[in-house]
């Protein structure tokens, strides 16, 4: 046989069809370009699926405890079929006290925002003070200890003697409660800042005021925003507590006329209202925290 012959020959078993090839070279591919897909969903419903499970079984055995004929608590159906329209329709407005609890929620956050922003300036500042001197805090570290122990409801009959007014007396309760916790995280992370970083600060000659943005706020950022994630926590505590003894249109008034309404269902609801408003504070103020800090500030 010749060597064309022979070629020839084995012509066939080496060629392959076509399509076959393109099937082995796409599916891989198919496969690698759904992966991150299918990474995110899986890792989505990780996160999404167990609260959403437990809150079913909740509701469930809430359901059957407090389902039955003569309970003392409506169940979650009877909850539905009384406050209906404050569940679907938050922002109705019919005038006066007739209002949905979406905008009691933003007048309550309104006077947070206020209160917050003013703890969150005074803390910083007071704590980069007591931080920094030694002096500041021997002399003011033992008040404000002193301080930071007093319920935040017992503030409230001296703000009314001297504010007079119901809203700023609510907004100093919120200050005076959530102004401790950022104020003692901001002087905890300013009294440990590493020495290379004031010794760098010495050899640049910073001035006081260059010195508190570019080394001193910056290092101490996760104590900060720490203390920051705590002092919103307690904001919102404390001005739906301050509400209920205030009057007005907040959420915490909301609560107080619904109880000597014998409301118990619209309670529950705001309820509701109140843990999830908490929660996106909370979430808020630690994603800041994390940009800021690019990761470093407490999860």
């Amino acid at each position: 046989m010749t060597a064309t012959a022979r070629k020839i020959a084995m012509l066939p078993q080496t060629v392959e069809d076509p399509r076959k090839e393109r099937v082995i070279a796409f599916t891989p591919r198919a496969k690698s370009s759904y992966r991150p897909l299918l990474q995110r969903l899986s890792s989505i419903g990780e996160k999404v699926l167990p609260p959403l499970i437990m809150t079913a079984v909740l509701l469930i055995i809430w359901q059957m405890a407090f389902g039955v004929e003569g309970s003392t608590l409506p169940s979650p159906l009877q909850v539905w079929a009384d406050a209906n329209d404050l569940i679907v329709n938050p922002f109705f407005d019919f005038g006066s006290q007739d209002i949905g609890l979406g905008w009691r929620v933003l007048t309550s956050l309104e006077r947070v925002a206020i209160g917050f922003g003013f703890a969150a300036v005074a803390g910083i500042l007071m704590g980069a003070l007591v931080g920094q001197s030694v002096w500041a805090m021997r002399g003011l570290d033992p008040i404000f200890q002193v301080l930071r122990t007093i319920p935040p409801l017992a503030w409230l009959p001296i703000s009314l003697a001297a504010f007079r007014d119901s809203n700023p007396s609510a907004i100093f309760v919120i200050f005076i409660t959530s102004v401790w916790p950022v104020l003692i995280n901001t002087a905890a992370g300013v009294r440990n800042i590493p020495q290379d970083y004031r010794n760098v600060a010495a050899v640049l000659r910073l001035n006081p005021i260059e010195y508190f943005f570019r080394i001193m706020v910056p290092a101490a950022a996760p104590y900060i925003f720490t203390g920051l994630r705590i002092g919103i926590g307690l904001s919102w505590l404390a001005i739906v507590a301050a509400e209920m003894l205030t009057g007005g249109v907040g959420i915490g008034f909301f609560i107080w006329d619904a109880w000597n309404s014998s409301r118990l269902s619209d309670i529950i609801v705001a309820l509701f209202y109140i843990g999830f408003t908490g929660f996106a504070l909370d979430r808020l103020v630690a994603a800041l925290g994390q940009i800021i800090t690019r990761g470093t500030a407490a999860s």
